[in-house]
């Protein structure tokens, strides 16, 4: 063989060995940990929704791996974000992700609501809430006025509008969920941009180093502020509110039902003011969607996609009138079922249907990252399942009321709702996705409840949350 074809040769292999290093995925050693507050997956358009506007939100989920069927644990702020960061059903056992991580080498960073705040106190004061500082190696809060913001100020089932900033419903007032603000200002003044600024400046100083950048946006928690642009994409006269029923027409027995309903409230009495309640909501929303806007495209213009992996979610869902009901601590679907949307480079985006739940993030991004899993983590790693499509993951997502007053299990087919006293509801989620027939009395159903009743006790005894 002579010397120019071994050197083609020699030139060849090395060529080989090039390319296939190069279409291999870059190591991940960032997390950045985006979650809003209070947000139902259903208002988003890349979850099908046809009003609200969430353009980057989308474009994430184009390049990510969007799951459809994702549900919280607990069904409030504090129970499920202290669920989702320590990966267990209930409660606080172990160390939870942040600090693991910290531990581990990372740096780590709050800006804004992590763990559970009171809103809008906390915002207004600017302190930590219920935050558990060695978490962080470094944490920083994002002040706003929120209902004290100048605009036009609603409490909406108190049929009040006005631009005065005297007696505003407010922190620990009866009223304050029900409460909106279209503000004078550019938006510059508000919390969810301040937590944007502090995050972009965030990437900047750290982008060299492997980081666990955690930002919480508080909307669209109420009170609902945003700027008047904002507002003018959802003209509260073109709203169509939810069908409205009886709940206990619908068969949910008085367990199922939210502490706030049309009822008990007097947002009952205002249909156009519910109607406001979802503009205002739906502007938030897309108010939300700007600032990730803002932090995403600060990730890219630093080149950080290949080795940062983008995690975007909800603590839980929200109800806005639908069976008559509002806000939260509720295990119907549009409280349990939440946005999930996962970027990670290397892994090809797609859309996932099988059931996942919020445990499930912590052990994924210490397998993503290389870090052991704490024995006290009660989640499964997506990772496999997303690599192998043939790996079985979930059977079904289990969620609690507080004080285990109530389980709920979703499978691909059902929902099953189990009350402490007995009283039950059982959904046909594909023939019934708004739940508006419950077939728990129902004889033809039988088989399903008795299979589902025994998924149900299965799942509570792996959770640790009844005796064996």
């Amino acid at each position: 063989m002579n010397f120019t074809v071994k050197l083609l040769i020699i030139i060849s292999f090395a060529f080989a060995i090039e390319s296939s290093y190069a279409a291999q995925p870059n190591k991940i050693k960032n997390v950045l940990f985006i979650i809003a507050d209070d947000l139902k997956a259903s208002v988003l358009a890349c979850y099908g929704d046809k009003i609200c506007q969430t353009p980057n939100l989308d474009k994430l989920a184009s390049q990510s791996i969007v799951f459809d069927r994702a549900y919280c644990q607990g069904l409030s702020c504090g129970p499920s974000r202290t669920s989702l960061m320590h990966s267990r059903y209930l409660g606080s056992e172990g160390i939870n992700l942040p600090e693991h991580l910290k531990n581990n080498g990372w740096y780590t960073v709050r800006v804004g609501k992590i763990y559970h705040m009171r809103v809008p106190y906390d915002i207004i004061h600017g302190i930590d809430g219920q935050d558990i500082p060695s978490s962080w190696t470094e944490k920083f809060n994002s002040k706003g006025a929120e209902s004290h913001t100048p605009g036009d100020y609603a409490c909406l089932n108190k049929n009040i509008f006005t631009k005065s900033l005297k007696n505003r419903e407010s922190s620990g007032m009866k009223n304050r969920m029900f409460v909106s603000v279209i503000s004078e200002g550019d938006g510059s003044d508000q919390p969810d941009v301040k937590s944007a600024e502090k995050t972009i400046e965030l990437l900047n100083q750290r982008k060299n180093e492997p980081f666990f950048i955690a930002t919480g946006l508080v909307r669209p928690h109420y009170p609902n502020v945003a700027p008047k642009e904002f507002f003018q994409n959802y003209p509260w006269e073109k709203i169509d509110l939810p069908e409205l029923r009886n709940p206990t027409s619908l068969g949910i027995p008085a367990a199922g039902h939210p502490r706030i309903t049309n009822s008990n409230n007097s947002i009952g009495k205002y249909p156009d003011n519910q109607k406001r309640m979802w503009s205002a909501y739906y502007a938030t929303v897309e108010f939300m969607d700007r600032q990730i806007g803002r932090i995403l495209d600060e990730v890219d213009r630093l080149g950080l996609k290949s080795n940062t992996a983008i995690i975007f979610l909800s603590d839980h869902g929200y109800h806005l009138g639908e069976h008559g009901f509002w806000q939260k601590n509720n295990l119907h679907e549009e409280v349990t079922r939440v946005p999930l949307i996962a970027y990670i480079p290397g892994l090809a985006p797609r859309r996932i249907n099988e059931v996942t739940e919020l445990v499930d993030i912590y052990p994924s991004l210490t397998e993503l990252l290389g870090v052991y899993k704490p024995k006290t983590v009660q989640g499964k790693s997506f990772l496999p399942f997303l690599k192998n499509k043939t790996e079985d993951f979930r059977n079904s997502a289990l969620s609690l009321m507080p004080g285990k007053k109530g389980y709920s299990i979703r499978t691909e087919d059902f929902s099953y709702i189990r009350y402490q006293n007995g009283a039950a509801e059982l959904y046909n989620m594909n023939k019934d996705p708004k739940q508006l027939v419950n077939l728990i009395q129902n004889p033809e159903h039988k088989q399903t409840i008795s299979k589902l009743d025994r998924e149900l006790n299965t799942r509570l005894k792996e959770a640790d949350l009844v005796n064996n």
